[in-house]
C-alpha cells in the first residue's frame, strides 16, 4: 500500500528467499524506475515488489501470481492489479489477503466490479520467519528503521481507505500488526497515543544502541548524537 512497506518487504524477502531474483518499485524511486521495469520484463522469473505505480498501463509477459498483500485503495485498483496476470489469453492466478474483519469486501467487490472470489484456505505448512526479521532489524539498523517507517505508512494509509465502512481503522490489533512487521518496539504516532498494548512484547535491547551496517551510515549517525549531546 506504500512505498514504505515495499523497501521495508523488498529488503525482507531479499534475505529470506534465496535464488530467486527479488527486485521492488514504487512511486518516489522516479529514476531509476524504468531501469528496474525492464531489468523485471527480462528475467526468466522473479519477484516484483511493488506499490500501485505497477498496477496499470504496463504489460509484463507471463505473471503467474499477482499477490495483493494490502487490500487496494479503490475497487477499480483491484481489478487493475489482478490484470497484471492472465493477459491475452494466458492463464494466471490473483490473490488478496484479508482480515476476518474486512470480509465484506468481498461482497462489495462482487456488487461493484462483478468480480466473483473464491475462498482459498490458510495454508498450514506455514514457516515463522519473524524472528529471522527481528534478528535482522536488531543487526542493522537500516532494516530496524525501515520497519518502523512501513509500520506508520501502512497504518496511516489505512486510516485514509477509500472503504472506510470495511476498513476502519479502530478496529485494527495494533499489536498484531506490530508482530506482522517484526517491529522490536511500538513507535510513536498519534493513532496510537493513549493506547496500551499488553499483547506486544518489546525487546528489551536499548534499540538507540542498535548501529548502521552501513559505516559511512553509523559514522554520520554518531556524529549526530554527539552534536545532540
Amino acid at each position: 500500500s506504500t512505498c514504505a512497506c515495499v523497501e521495508y518487504y523488498g529488503k525482507a524477502l531479499e534475505s529470506l528467499i534465496k535464488q530467486v531474483k527479488i527486485m521492488s518499485i514504487h512511486g518516489k524511486m522516479k529514476h531509476k524506475r524504468n531501469k528496474i521495469f525492464t531489468e523485471f520484463r527480462k528475467l526468466p522469473g522473479g519477484i516484483l515488489v511493488c506499490t500501485d505505480v505497477m498496477a496499470r498501463g504496463i504489460d509484463i509477459p507471463e505473471v503467474h501470481w499477482v499477490l495483493q498483500y494490502d487490500p487496494p485503495s479503490s475497487a477499480s485498483a483491484f481489478v487493475h492489479r489482478c490484470g497484471r496476470t492472465a493477459r491475452i489469453g494466458n492463464v494466471g492466478s490473483a490473490l488478496v489477503f484479508l482480515l476476518p474483519m474486512e470480509e465484506s469486501y468481498v461482497n462489495f467487490l462482487s456488487i461493484n466490479q462483478k468480480c466473483p472470489m473464491q475462498e482459498m484456505k490458510p495454508q498450514t505448512n506455514v514457516s515463522d520467519l519473524l524472528p529471522k526479521l527481528k534478528a535482522m532489524a536488531l543487526a542493522d539498523r537500516a532494516v530496524f528503521e525501515k520497519g518502523m517507517k512501513a509500520f506508520v505508512s501502512y497504518v496511516q494509509a489505512y486510516a485514509k481507505h477509500e472503504c472506510n465502512l470495511i476498513f476502519r481503522i479502530k478496529d485494527l490489533d495494533f499489536a498484531s500488526l506490530a508482530k506482522g512487521f517484526a517491529l522490536l518496539k511500538m513507535p510513536k504516532m498519534p493513532e496510537l497515543r493513549g493506547k496500551c498494548f499488553p499483547d506486544f512484547t518489546p525487546v528489551t535491547v536499548n534499540t538507540d544502541s542498535i548501529s548502521f551496517k552501513d559505516k559511512n551510515r553509523e559514522k554520520q549517525r554518531q556524529k549526530q548524537l554527539e552534536q545532540q549531546r
